[in-house]
């Protein structure tokens, strides 16, 4: 049988969205805004709760159907989960949280521990000889959740709990220091608690922190949607009602009318290089907004704060790029 090629087209997807964060970091909220942009004013969304009826404080202002998910939190009560929300034919699937299935009771960490101890028991030497094959049967059962999570028919958003992470890392001129902990997965030394390739099976994956609530810093974050997400401000419906159109096989909504000072606080805010290359992708597609002063200033600070954080060797979860501005 010959390979095919026909010409590339863009296809309407469902997308998978994950939000990891601590206590406080409002990842609750903003999957629920999210979710209420995606949807519509017509559409369902199902949140499946695994926080003891947490969910609930937004039912008032998030119309939803709700469902409470209790240990043990195997991955096959997940796929059940998922699959009831479905059922209801919601438009989004919220998942708060996932990470249940990898630290909580009955989860990942768990299942291979007790397999570990009926194999080895308290032998050390014969507990290091068994512990791969420990891994096996959770490994395997996590896999057909992530297969169940990329066959359902709907949107799904992901809340992780995440924990921060430090490392020690030894010194050019010689000793150690410690830093926050550099991580594929995570950003700013904070790491999802989840197997840790999941995050990239995310469409787009973020972080959100205790002291700036909503204000997405991004893990994953393909080019297409970077205009969707302002670095500076809290997740929004908007945000949502954007990747809807960009899911459908539209185009999503650029910025515009946003005035220099904006940009200039959203550069400023930029804790990483690859925060700031999303930002500079959405000033110059949006810079038609601004006039010719006002983008001077603007691209000036975005090369000093460049500078700046390459200098401090932020570390870049995604390649450092250069921005066609298009002059």
């Amino acid at each position: 049988m010959s390979f095919v090629f026909r010409p590339g087209q863009r296809q309407a997807l469902h997308l998978l969205i994950s939000l990891a964060g601590g206590t406080g970091s409002g990842k609750s909220l903003s999957s629920l805004r999210i979710a209420k942009g995606i949807a519509g004013p017509t559409g369902r969304i199902a949140f499946i709760d695994t926080e003891n009826g947490r969910g609930l404080m937004y039912a008032d202002d998030f119309p939803m159907d709700y469902g409470e998910l209790s240990e043990p939190f195997t991955p096959a009560r997940y796929i059940e989960a998922l699959k009831a929300g479905a059922k209801t034919g919601a438009a989004v699937i919220i998942l708060d949280s996932l990470s249940h299935i990898w630290t909580g009771t009955g989860g990942i960490l768990e299942q291979q521990e007790d397999i570990l101890q009926r194999m080895a028991g308290d032998d050390f030497k014969k507990r290091e000889a068994c512990r791969m094959s420990s891994w096996i049967k959770p490994k395997t059962d996590h896999k057909k959740f992530v297969t169940a999570l990329l066959q359902i028919p709907a949107h799904v958003i992901c809340c992780f709990r995440a924990s921060p992470k430090i490392e020690m890392v030894r010194k050019d001129g010689g000793g150690w220091e410690v830093r926050a902990k550099e991580s594929l997965a995570g950003a700013q030394g904070w790491i999802p608690d989840a197997e840790k390739s999941l995050p990239f099976e995310m469409t787009a994956s973020f972080l959100l922190l205790a002291e700036r609530p909503g204000v997405p810093i991004p893990i994953k974050l393909p080019q297409p949607l970077r205009s969707i997400f302002p670095l500076d401000q809290p997740i929004t419906e908007s945000c949502g009602e954007q990747l809807a159109t960009w899911a459908r096989g539209g185009i999503a909504a650029l910025p515009t009318s946003t005035p220099a000072v904006d940009w200039i606080a959203r550069i400023d805010a930029a804790q990483t290089l690859a925060d700031l290359e999303g930002v500079g992708t959405a000033l110059a597609a949006g810079k038609g907004a601004l006039s010719a002063p006002q983008l001077k200033k603007a691209r000036a600070a975005w090369d000093a704060r460049r500078k700046t954080l390459k200098k401090a060797g932020t570390a870049a979860p995604v390649r450092d790029g250069e921005i066609q501005w298009n002059d």
